[in-house]
């Protein structure tokens, strides 16, 4: 990892739904250009790691920053203008809109600083070529996988700097989720930092730099993703019972 400051930089994170406390005093950061993995069983807070970046959750955090600037008080739409994309894990699609129609609706312009190449239309089906051939298709009438493109698709129309992806293999057919780490591993090499919550080890091996290990909203370890891959089998989930301590 770089040297330099990190683009996402999280010291002391706790986060509740409600009265419950998911997350506590967790600490993490994102490089730029770099992948990161949080990896743990369903239920140990990754998905609410997730929707405390993007300002979903209560939370609160001795630092939580992007390119230095502190995030913790702003709304989700002002987080997502400084460069954060949010590929959640059901997805979102508005089903009653055409492909075209859920592509248009998260259009936003470069950030402000931006280093990054911006994304058009004409861009996000050359990744995903698929979505050319069914642009005029309600996301109602697509399958599984294909609204999980379609949900990178419109994050990247957004020209973030960072992508947050929650869970981007689940439910997917395997031919979709080869495309689907084409497209990351695509993705990664033109700069894009990426934070990638998964189940899957092929996955996280075939992108991620290092990971992070959560139980119980609390890190239990972080190393590079090559040791984790290392000692599980392929195709493996990436949970706290096949995990060694990273």
């Amino acid at each position: 990892m770089s040297t330099t400051t990190p683009l996402l930089q999280i010291e002391g994170l706790d986060a509740w739904y409600g009265e419950a406390q998911i997350l506590f005093g967790l600490s993490l950061q994102v490089a730029a250009g770099e992948a990161v993995a949080l990896v743990g069983r369903n239920g140990a807070g990754k998905s609410t790691t997730m929707k405390a970046i993007i300002g979903l959750v209560r939370r609160k955090a001795r630092r939580l920053t992007l390119r230095g600037a502190d995030l913790s008080a702003l709304p989700t739409h002002a987080i997502a203008r400084l460069g954060v994309g949010y590929v959640p894990e059901d997805r979102r699609i508005f089903a009653e809109l055409t492909v075209r129609e859920n592509l248009d609706l998260g259009r936003r312009p470069r950030p402000p600083g931006a280093s990054l190449p911006g994304w058009s239309m004409d861009a996000v089906f050359d990744l995903f070529p698929q979505l050319a051939d069914m642009r005029a298709r309600l996301g109602g009438q697509m399958s599984g996988g294909e609204q999980q493109m379609l949900a990178v698709a419109r994050a990247l129309v957004g020209n973030p700097t960072l992508l947050l992806l929650d869970e981007p293999s689940e439910g997917v057919a395997p031919i979709i989720v080869e495309h689907m780490t084409r497209a990351l591993v695509r993705l990664k090499a033109g700069g894009l930092s990426l934070l990638i919550s998964e189940q899957s080890s092929d996955l996280c091996a075939a992108i991620c730099d290092r990971a992070y290990r959560i139980e119980q909203g609390e890190l239990r370890g972080h190393g590079p993703m090559a040791t984790l891959a290392a000692d599980v089998s392929p195709g493996a989930p990436l949970s706290p019972s096949t995990a060694p301590t990273l």
